[in-house]
């Protein structure tokens, strides 16, 4: 009996010693985290004190989506046997050279889709991809500070399509005024002089003239979500219809190391850009808003 008393007690100690442990290790758990809560704040501080050094900032980052179907013999369709297919890539690049008394902004964006919808008893139906989404621009931003805020600025941005008519027509905007960063996120562009020169092939509705061209940038970035905005318009001194804007958006969410999901949207209205598709003259067009989306798979550089 004595024993057995003796084997109890030891037993009681062991689980409560056991628990104990288990106290401690929850407790030593929680430090570690609020350690490593500290040390992710401490990062964030340094990475911030980095990204307002000077110097070269240069970062990518990009979106594709991607979808296919096929039927075969499936008659609750009117056409029982079609193949489908949607791809869309787009890639947004920058590279800024950030000075004290200088900046020089550099970006690139890149937006193509393609899709196909395949009648495989339509003989004349083409099984072919064709473009859907077009879209380049290149700009180039020099400024010299008037102050931390303020700036005397240039600006040459290029936009075109590289599948479907390269250069034709092609935009080419260039211009002096001001530049406004308020925040090292938000870059506005105010250049009340400024020449848009189109290029264009053969006989075409496509005319340049002088205007003033306004830009707003907009870029964050915060814990697993960034975020991209740009809106350029340019307002013609020589005739309202030869105005235009374009405005678009990307959105990323990071899921794992740097795949994520992605999704992209644009609004644009160009007179010409409408009369040149529809064949008549420029007060004739059906200016329509322009748009384009694409949702799919992120992946930042």
């Amino acid at each position: 009996m004595k024993k057995l008393s003796i084997l109890i007690l030891l037993v009681c100690i062991s689980f409560s010693a056991n628990g104990q442990t288990a106290d401690e290790l929850k407790k030593e758990v929680n430090s570690k985290k609020e350690s490593i809560k500290k040390l992710q704040g401490e990062v964030k501080d340094l990475q911030s004190k980095i990204d307002a050094l000077p110097g070269w900032k240069k970062g990518a980052f990009g979106t594709i989506g991607a979808s296919f179907s096929g039927f075969n013999n499936w008659f609750a369709r009117n056409e029982p046997n079609v193949s489908a297919g949607n791809i869309g890539v787009t890639v947004n690049g920058y590279a800024n050279l950030i000075q004290e008394k200088f900046f020089w902004r550099n970006s690139a964006n890149v937006n193509l889709g393609w899709v196909k919808l395949d009648d495989k008893d339509d003989s004349t139906d083409s099984g072919d991809f064709e473009t859907a989404t077009d879209v380049f621009t290149l700009t180039s931003l020099y400024g010299r500070r008037l102050n931390k805020k303020w700036a005397l600025s240039g600006l040459v941005e290029y936009r075109t399509t590289l599948i479907d008519n390269f250069n034709n027509p092609g935009f080419l905007d260039f211009g002096v005024g001001f530049t406004w960063t308020p925040t090292s996120r938000l870059v506005v562009v105010i250049h009340p002089a400024n020449y848009n020169t189109i290029f264009s092939k053969g006989s075409s509705v496509f005319t340049s003239s002088p205007g003033g061209k306004l830009v707003a940038d907009y870029t964050a970035k915060h814990h697993n979500i960034s975020v991209k905005s740009n809106f350029s318009m340019f307002q013609s001194y020589k005739d309202g219809d030869l105005s235009n804007w374009t405005w678009t958006n990307s959105l990323g969410y990071k899921v794992w190391k740097n795949i994520g999901l992605g999704f992209e949207f644009g609004l644009r209205n160009n007179q010409q850009e409408a009369a040149n598709s529809q064949g008549v003259a420029l007060a004739a067009a059906d200016n329509k808003l322009q748009s384009f989306w694409l949702f799919g798979l992120s992946y930042g550089f």
